[in-house]
């Protein structure tokens, strides 16, 4: 759900009727009782604000919700842009935070993996990617003191020597990303010609993102000459583009046939981005009143 709303209305954070929004998470085989329920735990989180008008419900995202995913999106579109280029230093993330703030340790850990962070050891994180400057900011959101940041390179290397790169489990990562290819190049061959519906295309698009997002975390992006042999890290960045593009119309298309049949008026305000609009911040404005 909060793809759809990501991919259809977060330049405008376009308000969506709940009738809508349940029909068009039904399509992904959810029933109507576990949509309505998914919308009741968004809103209780403050990730979607409600607003009524006489009997009707409507959902936009929070503008709290929409910066965070805005400056996702853009990562998710930059992903592996400059991989080949490295300065050969690591970004290394020591912390330690009591069992009574587990929430917060647990809250921490998901951040770092998705600032493209892995864990060497328990307590000590290590990217090639992110600047200390995007950890420095995430310890004062989520008030941990109790850190270290640095910038390194690795000094010593050998058999009984841990490299910060086996942090990863890179074989792992090279059948994750097996799989997507896998499963998302027969769509592209039947989109390529011509068979693939408006609701097909909208429930493809959507899980072709809510897939490929992960991989940011995952990957360590590296040069790939440093990367095992055949690393498809190229391959499946130039399948999402091109199916995330190829797609938008025909989403939008079903996303607008089904809010059109409870709310017309918010037809032209449902609408799509492409890759290229995500990695250029696609005019995102956070008042939710127009790009």
């Amino acid at each position: 759900m909060i793809t759809l709303l990501a991919d259809y209305t977060l330049r405008r954070r376009t308000m969506v009727p709940s009738a809508a929004l349940v029909e068009l998470t039904c399509e992904f085989g959810i029933s109507e009782v576990g949509a309505r329920a998914a919308l009741s735990r968004l809103s209780r989180r403050g990730v979607i604000e409600p607003t009524k008008e006489g009997r009707r419900t409507y959902y936009r995202l929070a503008a709290d919700a929409a910066a965070v995913l805005a400056r996702g999106a853009r990562r998710i579109a930059a992903f592996a842009q400059d991989a080949e280029s490295w300065d050969g230093e690591w970004t290394v993330v020591a912390f330690s935070l009591p069992e009574e703030r587990r929430d917060t340790r647990h809250l921490l850990r998901s951040r770092l993996r998705w600032q493209g962070f892995a864990p060497l050891y328990d307590g000590l994180w290590v990217s090639p990617r992110t600047t200390p400057e995007e950890v420095r900011a995430t310890m004062a959101e989520l008030e941990v003191g109790s850190a270290t940041v640095l910038r390194a390179r690795e000094a010593l290397s050998g058999s009984d020597i841990r490299s910060p790169i086996e942090a990863w489990d890179l074989a792992g990562i090279v059948a994750a990303y097996r799989g997507f290819l896998d499963r998302w190049a027969p769509v592209m061959h039947s989109l390529r010609a011509g068979g693939v519906s408006a609701s097909n295309a909208l429930v493809a698009r959507t899980q072709i993102m809510d897939t490929y997002r992960r991989f940011p975390g995952m990957d360590p992006q590296l040069p790939l000459a440093l990367m095992p042999r055949d690393w498809p890290r190229k391959e499946a960045r130039a399948l999402f583009g091109e199916a995330y593009d190829w797609l938008g119309p025909l989403a939008t298309a079903r996303v607008r046939q089904v809010v059109a049949e409870t709310a017309p008026e918010l037809v032209p305000d449902v609408e799509h981005h492409s890759t290229a609009e995500l990695l250029a911040g696609f005019g995102w404005d956070s008042s939710g009143g127009g790009a």
